[in-house]
């Protein structure tokens, strides 16, 4: 009715590419992935997947598409087997073909120890490597993943990523994710970032990172000669601990300071901003807190 979860988002997930679409709770991220997957109606606008659109082609593109949701959709009763089995049937793939995809899929996740396992019975972690086996067994040329490392060990974080690593380089899968995880943001070729369902920023992390974060140059050695230098500068600086940090707009600032007196920069390092610092920027919120 009178509230507008998606206003006027536009946007475009390359072939190949990992898109990751960052917004805090509430933002409209929840929705705009049941539009994309056909869950809920959209009031305008146009939704294409592989070159077809959804409005009349749906039946076509559920089959290009594959989803790992934040909560998982196995069946606890049934042993992980039973729920690939069932998965594989909805697709049409059974007998020998459902064997073959099976060991396929075992020398990408290595589930062979949970098959015959209950899913109610496995850990968190092993729960969703059977939720992503759920989802590729169709092989799929979008993959959908919404916020599917939340509360996983890091290990098991560091599994989950390599597993769609492999998949991208050696099938050109398509990724687009959801996630609170800034450095898994990080790692993607484009970030569109939404508030209040309006598109607030886009681009790669490389140039929201020039665009919208600091640098920092931290100062280990001389710290009071680099602080009276700086404040000859007209530049604030912040003593932490064991070393004096001051805030630049990009790299290439930093430099121009550190080769003017290079015998006072012994001991420094130049921390790039981050993709923390880019959400907070554009959205004046903080997307791990909220």
């Amino acid at each position: 009715k009178d509230v507008k979860a998606v206003d006027g988002l536009s946007f475009c997930a390359k072939e190949g590419e990992l898109t990751s679409f960052l917004g805090i709770n509430g933002a409209g991220k929840s929705t705009t992935l049941n539009i994309v997957c056909g869950v809920l109606q959209k009031d305008g606008g146009t939704v294409k997947i592989c070159g077809k659109d959804i409005d009349s082609e749906l039946n076509s593109i559920k089959n290009d598409l594959g989803i790992v949701f934040q909560n998982s959709l196995l069946d606890k009763k049934l042993t992980s087997y039973d729920n690939l089995k069932y998965r594989a049937g909805c697709y049409g793939i059974f007998g020998e073909d459902f064997k073959t995809r099976l060991k396929e899929i075992d020398a990408l996740l290595e589930i062979d120890e949970l098959l015959k396992r209950p899913v109610g019975k496995l850990s968190g972690g092993q729960r969703r490597r059977i939720d992503i086996a759920r989802a590729l067994f169709h092989r799929p040329k979008l993959l959908i993943l919404d916020e599917p490392t939340t509360g996983l060990d890091p290990a098991t974080r560091i599994a989950v990523w390599n597993v769609v690593r492999k998949l991208r380089e050696s099938e050109g899968l398509s990724v687009l994710l959801t996630t609170h995880y800034m450095e898994e943001a990080a790692d993607s070729n484009y970030v569109v970032i939404i508030d209040k369902g309006v598109k607030v920023g886009e681009g790669t992390p490389h140039e929201l990172k020039n665009k919208f974060a600091s640098d920092y140059l931290r100062v280990y050695k001389n710290i009071d000669e680099a602080e009276s230098y700086f404040k000859s500068k007209n530049l604030p600086t912040v003593r932490i601990r064991d070393f004096l940090q001051v805030e630049f707009k990009g790299t290439e600032n930093a430099a121009k300071f550190i080769f003017e007196k290079k015998e006072i920069f012994t001991d420094f390092e130049v921390i790039k901003g981050n993709m923390d610092d880019v959400f907070l920027k554009i959205t004046g919120k903080d997307l791990e807190v909220v």
